[in-house]
């Protein structure tokens, strides 16, 4: 499988640099780094709507992004706790 690159929108930055503490945020990074080797992980879930949006979980946490195939990207749209993720 071809690898793909991985962006993150600098909103999403924010979210991950406010999440305490490090050793989740480590855990979040290490996920995301891991949608680049595969970005429809076993777990992830398809969002409702119009775009190729998917999610996937780590802990507490949800990592919403799309995955645009003929480009090989990862972009990385919201990182957030399970209640206000989806918001």
């Amino acid at each position: 499988m071809a690898q793909f690159s991985v962006r993150i929108k600098t909103s999403a930055i924010k979210e991950i640099e406010a999440i305490s503490p490090k050793t989740e945020r480590q855990r979040i990074v290490r996920r995301i780094q891991a949608l680049g080797r595969d970005p429809r992980p076993m777990g992830c879930q398809k969002l409702a709507g119009s775009e190729e949006r998917y999610r996937v979980r780590q802990g507490r946490y949800r990592i919403v992004y799309k995955v645009d195939d003929a480009e090989q990207v990862v972009d990385i749209f919201k990182v957030g706790h399970r209640s206000r993720a989806y918001r």
